[in-house]
């Protein structure tokens, strides 16, 4: 398919900038500095590419003001390349049209409600009770559980799975191999043996949240999974029951945020970072990747909890050190003590 070819003057008329250069210059695609080509508009939104700027062959490039005079390529200036490039391509590479139906091979409970406007793909199942909005797309293989409501606009990619009850907003998006509202992990010793406990809360997502591929947001044991609006989350998340997460928190892939976990709104969480569970997490926080959250955290900031790496041998002998760390403080603090003593003495 032939792709549309737009100027800068069209593209800044739409999105706000400045042209500086030719507003004439066409351009139908977004690329790198590094690898674009003639008929594609790059960005530079970290000073760290600013070398590639130079013999870059992009027609057009998008620059913060303080890098407007870098350059004689055609340019848009504006306050926020990145979030203006993630604009652009976004109008660039529209996702595909999916035509409203429902596909013959559908299997469809009693008692839906699924609007004319929505688009169910084959061999999709869809539950009693549900409801699906305007312009949803189910795609091939989801199940869709009793009870459960879809609001508008929401993308369901294929093989995903929402269990029966749980509510979810409108523009939702979930990948492949998601899981919703499976059961949380409650079970009570009796006797030697584990016992099942119910899990008879639901998932509750607001609108315009994302979730990444076979990411699983586990249902609440008595009251519900919260997840607020415009949360996005990354493949291979464990999100457990109860946990409660913040508006437009951000979470890398392979998180693990174990049960009754508050989070709070627009913080960022790094890859394979764990959560432990009934802490409470501020506002505004930022946590490294492979941070281990023991604690709740009260104030806002950036925490850190990674030893760093070094060669085996140095790391060897660093790790028999720490074995006896314990010892090393007790004995600097009767240090301490006694030197105290012969100081008074």
């Amino acid at each position: 398919m032939e792709r549309k070819v737009y100027r800068l003057a069209d593209i800044a008329a739409r999105f706000g900038g400045l042209v500086m250069g030719d507003a004439d210059t066409r351009v139908q695609q977004i690329g790198t500095l590094e690898k674009a080509t003639a008929g594609q508009i790059a960005f530079l939104a970290n000073a760290k590419y600013h070398h590639q700027l130079q013999g870059s062959k992009a027609s057009a490039v998008i620059l913060s003001k303080a890098d407007a005079e870098a350059t004689a390529i055609p340019r848009i200036v504006c306050d926020n390349p990145y979030s203006y490039f993630a604009k652009l391509s976004a109008f660039l590479n529209p996702l595909p049209e999916c035509v409203p139906g429902i596909h013959p091979s559908a299997v469809i409970g009693k008692g839906t409600q699924i609007s004319p406007q929505a688009h169910i793909g084959p061999h999709v199942t869809i539950a009693d009770g549900a409801v699906i909005g305007a312009g949803t797309v189910v795609m091939a293989g989801c199940s869709i559980g009793e009870g459960t409501v879809l609001g508008e606009n929401v993308r369901l990619y294929p093989n995903v799975t929402v269990y029966h009850d749980c509510i979810i907003g409108s523009h939702f998006v979930a990948h492949s191999g998601a899981v919703i509202g499976s059961d949380g992990f409650g079970y009570a010793m009796e006797e030697g043996r584990w016992l099942k406990i119910p899990q008879i809360g639901r998932v509750v997502i607001g609108d315009h949240v994302e979730i990444g591929a076979n990411t699983t947001i586990d249902r609440g044991a008595l009251d519900d999974t919260v997840i607020e609006e415009g949360v996005i989350m990354d493949n291979q998340i464990q999100v457990a029951h109860n946990v409660h997460i913040g508006a437009h928190t951000v979470i890398a892939g392979c998180v693990g945020i174990a049960g009754s976990a508050i989070i709070g709104k627009y913080c960022r969480i790094g890859g394979s970072a764990g959560i432990l569970g009934h802490l409470q997490i501020a506002d505004n926080v930022e946590i490294a990747s492979f941070t281990l959250i023991g604690k709740s955290i009260t104030e806002e900031g950036r925490y850190a909890g990674i030893y760093p790496f070094s060669k085996n041998d140095e790391w060897r002998n660093n790790a028999v050190h720490l074995r006896h760390l314990g010892d090393l403080v007790k004995r600097v603090k009767a240090l301490e003590k006694e030197i105290k003593s012969l100081k008074g003495e």
